[in-house]
């Protein structure tokens, strides 16, 4: 279950000279926080880079104003290249999860990129494949797990991400609360409700489950994590005696 896929990104993998040229073709924009990078449905052909920040992928479901977050990209990550190479619309929205800074490359200029380049053109092969194999185990989850489980699985891969080594000094240094980092800080309930494909009650059901067993603590817009063993224990499907 992840919604991070964790192999090096297109970013970091491009030559030197593939670099220079990806910044020759593109322009820099910013987004603040919540601002949608790209929308659901739209035809629009643009790809953007991420420089800076982190963005959340979601679609919209049947029901209303819900949505089902499919994964969250990171600095170094390309996101709306399937439509500037398919020609479809927009699959999915992304969203900045606090201020995001980007690359925008027009769709023909990307389609020239990826073309002169195999090196390119690998890396968006192997990016491809890796999101696949990251999307059918998010399947597997939804169809075998509780809520309670998928809960448990998210918040500990939420912290894994605070705390992996690519994170800045200062946010590292903020610990479990997530005070200085937005992956965890900025995940409210109902996001969490979104990205485990559960509705906002089953999730408030078991964080108060969770809260009671003195596992978690909630506040506005933040979610700590208290006893990462017993969070481990549900995930894998055990039992703490509620």
């Amino acid at each position: 279950m992840a919604l991070v896929v964790q192999d090096r990104t297109f970013l970091d993998a491009l030559s030197d000279e593939a670099r220079k040229d990806l910044l020759r073709i593109s322009v820099e924009r910013t987004f603040r926080a919540d601002e949608h990078l790209l929308r659901e449905q739209d035809d629009s052909s643009h790809v953007l880079v991420l420089l800076a920040g982190w963005a959340v992928v979601s679609t919209a479901t049947d029901r209303s104003s819900a949505r089902l977050i499919l994964a969250l990209r990171r600095r170094g990550e390309v996101v709306g290249e399937m439509a500037a190479l398919g020609g479809f619309r927009r699959s999915a929205s992304v969203t900045a999860l606090g201020p995001v800074r980007t690359l925008v490359v027009p769709g023909a200029r990307f389609r020239a990129f990826a073309g002169r380049d195999p090196q390119v053109s690998a890396l968006l092969m192997a990016q491809l494949v890796s999101r696949l194999r990251t999307a059918d185990e998010e399947r597997r989850t939804l169809a075998s797990l509780t809520v309670l489980q998928r809960v448990a699985r998210r918040l500990l891969e939420l912290t894994d991400l605070q705390e992996a080594p690519s994170a800045p000094t200062a946010t590292r240094r903020a610990g479990r609360t997530g005070d200085a980092y937005p992956v965890l800080a900025q995940f409210a309930q109902h996001d969490l409700a979104d990205a485990v494909g559960a509705t906002r009650e089953a999730v408030a059901k078991s964080l108060r489950l969770l809260r009671t067993a003195g596992v978690v603590r909630t506040r506005p817009r933040r979610i700590e994590l208290i006893d990462h063993d017993a969070l481990r224990l549900l995930a894998a499907g055990g039992n703490i005696g509620f």
